[in-house]
C-alpha cells in the first residue's frame, strides 16, 4: 500500500510541475485527440460490471420487504442533487476568484464540466488536473496564470482536507472511524487495512501539500531545478527546453500567487471549504432518502478515509473501486439488519454514482467535442 501511495505522490508532483510541458504547442496541435468515445463507454462498462458481480454475489431481493421510503424521500433525493449543483457552483467561484473575474460564468461553467469530464474518463492518479491548464489558457488565461490557478486550486484542496481530518479524529474514536463490522482487535493498527490508507494517504498528501507550498510560496527556482532534473531523463531529455520554459511560468506563477492579500486565499478557501463538504454530504441526503442516520458527523467523517482510497484507483474515474469501497465501508453505517446490509449498501452505491458520477460523462460528452472543434478546428484530428 506504501508503494502505491508513493506512485500517486510521484504522479500528483509531475503533474503539476510537468503535465503542460509538452503541451506547449497547443495552439497547433490537439492533445485531446487521444480522448476516444471509448474513454466514456469503458468506465461506463466497468462501474455496472462490479456492480452486476456484486449484486449476483450479495444482493437479496428480500431488502425490498425490509426497506421503507420516507414521507421526505423526495425531499432528500433532491438535496442530494441540489448538494451536486452546490459543489459545482461553488467550484465556478473559485475559479472566478483565483483569476480575478477573468471568466464568466458560462465559461467557468464550461471549464469546471471539462474538468469534470476529464476526471472522469482518466485515472484518479493523473485526474483532470493534466488537461485543466490547456482549458483555462484556450479559455484566455496566459499559461503562467493558468498554471498559477490550477496550482491553487490543488493546494486549496489538499489544505481542506488536512485541516478537517485532524479535527475530525479529535471529535471521533478510532474504532468508530476505521472498525467495519464487529471489532477486531486494535483499530489504530496496521492489520486494519482502512487505518492503513488513511495514515499512508494523510502522510503522501502532508508531504505533496509542503512540497508544493515550499515551491510555489519560497523557492519557485527549486521546483523549476527539479523539473529540469526530471527531464534529464533519457526517456523524457527531448522535452529539455520545453521543460526550461514551463519552469519559467512557475517562477510567474509563484510571483503572481505570493502578492494575493489574506483576503483573497480566505475567499477561494471559503469556496472550497463548501464544495468539498457539499460533495460529501451527497452521501448523507441519500441515506435519509431510505432511513435515519444516528450518526452524520461519523458518515461524514468516513467519506474523506474512502477519498483517500478512491484517489489511488487506477480506473477512469476510480469507476468500479469507488462502488466497492462504499458499499464496503460507508455502507458499514447502513441501519439496517446484518444480512440484508450488504444489498442495501450496493443499491446506495449505484444511486450515489449515479448523481455523483454519471452526469459529468454526458454533459461532458456533449460539451467536449464542440469546444474541440470551437478551440482547435479543423487540427481538432490531428
Amino acid at each position: 500500500m506504501i508503494r502505491i501511495g508513493g506512485h500517486y505522490n510521484r504522479c500528483r508532483m509531475l503533474e503539476l510541475i510537468a503535465c503542460h510541458v509538452t503541451d506547449m504547442n497547443i495552439a497547433r496541435k490537439n492533445p485531446f485527440r487521444k480522448l476516444r468515445r471509448t474513454n466514456i463507454i469503458y468506465p461506463i462498462l466497468f462501474g455496472i460490471g462490479v456492480v452486476a458481480v456484486i449484486f449476483y454475489r450479495n444482493f437479496d431481493p428480500s431488502i425490498f420487504h425490509e426497506i421503507h421510503v420516507t414521507r421526505l424521500a423526495g425531499l432528500w433525493l433532491a438535496i442530494a442533487i441540489g448538494l451536486m449543483a452546490v459543489r459545482d457552483i461553488s467550484y465556478m467561484i473559485r475559479l472566478k476568484i483565483l483569476s480575478e473575474n477573468s471568466f464568466s460564468w458560462k465559461q467557468s461553467f464550461r471549464i469546471i464540466m471539462l474538468w469534470e469530464f476529464t476526471s472522469a474518463v482518466t485515472p484518479s492518479a493523473i485526474g483532470g488536473t493534466s488537461f485543466a491548464i490547456i482549458f483555462l489558457n484556450k479559455e484566455g488565461l496566459k499559461l503562467g496564470h493558468a498554471s498559477a490557478v490550477v496550482m491553487a486550486t490543488s493546494f486549496l484542496d489538499e489544505l481542506y482536507f488536512l485541516l478537517t481530518f485532524p479535527l475530525l479524529l479529535i471529535f471521533l474514536s478510532a474504532d468508530k472511524l476505521f472498525q467495519v463490522g464487529e471489532p477486531i482487535g486494535n483499530a489504530l493498527s496496521f492489520s486494519n487495512e482502512f487505518f492503513v490508507f488513511a495514515v499512508v494517504g494523510y502522510s503522501v498528501k502532508l508531504l505533496y501539500t509542503l512540497a508544493l507550498s515550499y515551491g510555489l510560496f519560497f523557492n519557485p527556482r527549486g521546483l523549476k531545478w527539479l523539473l529540469l532534473w526530471i527531464f534529464r531523463l533519457p526517456i523524457l531529455r527531448r522535452w529539455r527546453k520545453e521543460a526550461n520554459e514551463a519552469g519559467s511560468e512557475i517562477i510567474t506563477s509563484s510571483y503572481e500567487l505570493r502578492r494575493k492579500p489574506f483576503r483573497f486565499w480566505l475567499k477561494a478557501f471559503g469556496a472550497s471549504c463548501v464544495s468539498w463538504t457539499s460533495r460529501y454530504w451527497v452521501v448523507n441526503a441519500l441515506f435519509l432518502v431510505f432511513f435515519a442516520v444516528p450518526d452524520h458527523f461519523l458518515l461524514y467523517a468516513r467519506q474523506l478515509v474512502a477519498w483517500i482510497i478512491m484517489l489511488i484507483i487506477p480506473t477512469p474515474g476510480g469507476s468500479g473501486g469507488s462502488e466497492w469501497i462504499f458499499a464496503q465501508y460507508l455502507g458499514d453505517l447502513i441501519d439496517a439488519a446484518p444480512e440484508i446490509k450488504s444489498s442495501i449498501a450496493i443499491v446506495l452505491a449505484f444511486i450515489w454514482r449515479l448523481i455523483s458520477y454519471y452526469p459529468y460523462l454526458i454533459i461532458g460528452s456533449v460539451i467536449f467535442p464542440s469546444w474541440i472543434r470551437m478551440m482547435f478546428g479543423k487540427s481538432s484530428n490531428e
